[in-house]
């Protein structure tokens, strides 16, 4: 990959500049020292991914990763020290657009010693590469389903955690509804996240443990790296498999669960983010007589994953972002 760096300290920046360098897949194009100069270079210089600062001397990160989705949109990796003591700024960029958050590598003779920050740069590369593996179809038949609670299922990546605030900011789950976010997030900062997007809107965000219930009236959330799977029991658990998948948790994966397992009424909801998780799932989901909504074009940060369910017809409804929480109150009261 062609990678950018954006980091006003001169030290770190050549210290990432050489880790990058050192495996021949990848290639630093350039390194920016500021927000402002970020912006020009990928505009002129258009890298696959940018390794981006947050705390800078004039635009932010945040600012910085906003201004860029805009005018030159690429993958942007936020590369920061001490991420869990900004939760703010950084949940602030995961909705501006970038995709994922690493802590920035001690500095020491061994640069990146437990190689944290390459994995997530070989992650985000299989992303950019090539899609991804694809779950087999499932069947289009709903088995035993019966008239029970509601499950509805949200699926986000890129621009989520922003665009997951606005709609529990005018819709939360009713009582006789369990509400399931799956948002591409590194476990580390699910436990952040949920306070950060619960403290958002005023309803607790749970994570999930497994073997858990769906419990109605409550909203929850994917916690780990693992895939969150749900049973012929209406239990929610984790699994690795499939291990070479690089969403992780995916949200194809989720969705395929309940179009074969759920055995009560269930919505799909899928919104902005890169590449093609969640599609198929929608489908399958659609397949089995659940309603589907995908995100519009105009209100995604990157329409890649609701583009690909739209191409699908895995969506019953294409909708903006503003428009979804009345079509979730409408399913409801259904």
């Amino acid at each position: 990959m062609k990678i950018g760096i954006v980091n006003d300290v001169a030290l770190i920046a050549e210290a990432l500049r050489r880790l990058v360098s050192a495996h021949q897949e990848h290639q630093v194009i350039w390194v920016a020292r500021d927000g402002e100069q970020a912006v020009q270079l990928c505009i002129d210089q258009r890298p696959d991914l940018v390794l981006m600062d947050l705390k800078m001397p004039g635009i932010d990160g945040v600012e910085t990763t906003r201004r860029i989705m805009q005018q030159a949109p690429c993958a942007i990796l936020i590369v920061t020290a001490s991420p869990q003591e900004s939760t703010s700024l950084v949940f602030r960029a995961l909705g501006a657009g970038a995709l994922d958050v690493a802590a920035t590598p001690v500095m020491s003779g061994n640069f990146d010693q437990d190689g944290t920050l390459m994995a997530k740069i070989r992650t985000i590369g299989k992303l950019i590469a090539a899609d991804a593996p694809r779950p087999a179809r499932v069947s289009s038949q709903h088995s035993g389903a019966t008239r029970a609670e509601l499950l509805i299922a949200i699926g986000a990546s890129t621009g989520g955690p922003v665009a997951l605030s606005r709609i529990l900011r005018d819709w939360q789950p009713p009582a006789h509804c369990a509400l399931v976010l799956v948002q591409h997030i590194d476990q580390e900062f699910t436990d952040s996240f949920a306070k950060w997007l619960g403290d958002q809107n005023g309803m607790p965000v749970e994570v999930i443990e497994d073997a858990q219930v769906p419990a109605p009236g409550r909203i929850w959330m994917a916690k780990t790296n693992d895939h969150l799977v749900l049973g012929h029991n209406q239990r929610l658990a984790y699994r690795k498999q499939p291990v070479d998948y690089p969403y992780r948790p995916s949200i194809d994966v989720f969705f395929h669960c309940i179009a074969r397992h759920w055995k009560g009424r269930a919505a799909g909801v899928l919104l902005t983010g890169m590449g093609r998780d969640g599609a198929e799932g929608l489908l399958a989901m659609r397949h089995a007589g659940h309603p589907t909504i995908a995100q519009d074009k105009a209100s995604s940060a990157v329409y890649g994953m609701p583009r690909a369910a739209a191409e699908l017809g895995a969506a019953q409804q294409v909708l903006a972002l503003d428009r979804i929480a009345q079509a979730l109150d409408a399913i409801s009261r259904a």
